[in-house]
């Protein structure tokens, strides 16, 4: 099942890169703001309850659809960028197995404990 999983986030992934496609920015810009929401992980120097919170917001991919259909709607091209590259980073880190983190600390994840 775990197989499964991962296929389907690289099928997410994929649909990342297809819709980043569709913007008029160069493709360098992908390659830059990839790793941008794990500068959310700063979060974790306030304590673990604060860092889960911002780390989950960077990472939740409803948040994500939301920031891109607002920008679809709006007409507001950044918008949907922010929303694409926060979609496509959530899909890369699961998988990598690094999912929504509760609060009891950083390798424990709605995936499970990282490094089990």
């Amino acid at each position: 099942m775990k197989t499964v999983l991962k296929l389907e986030e690289a099928s997410l992934f994929i649909l990342g890169i297809f819709l980043f496609n569709r913007l008029n920015y160069e493709w360098w810009w992908f390659l830059a703001l990839i790793l941008a929401p794990d500068l959310s992980m700063l979060g974790y120097l306030f304590g673990n309850k604060i860092g889960a919170f911002f780390y989950n917001a960077f990472h939740h991919k409803g948040i994500a659809l939301l920031i891109y259909a607002a920008g679809c709607y709006l007409n507001i091209e950044i918008m949907q960028l922010a929303g694409i590259i926060l979609f496509s980073h959530s899909a890369m880190d699961r998988i990598f197995g690094y999912g929504l983190k509760y609060e009891k600390g950083f390798k424990y994840t709605h995936l499970g404990e990282i490094g089990k």
